[in-house]
């Protein structure tokens, strides 16, 4: 038995979604703070998130800018636009390190960056 014929666009929509969540909870938005953000609604970016709609290329560049991608990058991230050739794994940074790690509280997660933006800052 074959799938659908639109069961690949729909784990391409899921995927997109959970590539945008992951990306929003790293920067440590909202919804309604990305919405304030990219000028779309809360509820349309949920739906977005939960792979029910297929953003217009405005949106996805909206949703981009706000979390500091290129609208390239989060096409590679959920799986619809392949890698340029040459072009190297995104690394991730200390800020996305420590906003990552579950044993960390928000104290200190706040401390962390603190301490490392005082550096960086210095030069």
């Amino acid at each position: 038995m074959t799938a659908p014929p639109d069961a690949s666009a729909r784990g391409q929509l899921e995927a997109l979604g959970q590539s945008i969540r992951s990306q929003r909870q790293k920067a440590e938005l909202t919804l309604r703070e990305l919405a304030a953000k990219t000028n779309v609604s809360n509820p349309y970016l949920s739906q977005i998130e939960r792979g029910l709609h297929e953003p217009s290329v405005r949106v996805l560049k909206a949703i981009a800018g706000a979390l500091n991608l290129s609208a390239e990058s989060l096409l590679v991230q959920a799986g619809l636009l392949d890698p340029m050739p040459g072009d190297q794994p995104e690394v991730p940074t200390v800020a996305d390190a420590v906003r990552a790690d579950p044993r960390l509280n928000d104290d200190q997660r706040r401390a962390l960056m603190s301490v490392y933006l005082s550096f960086v800052d210095e030069g």
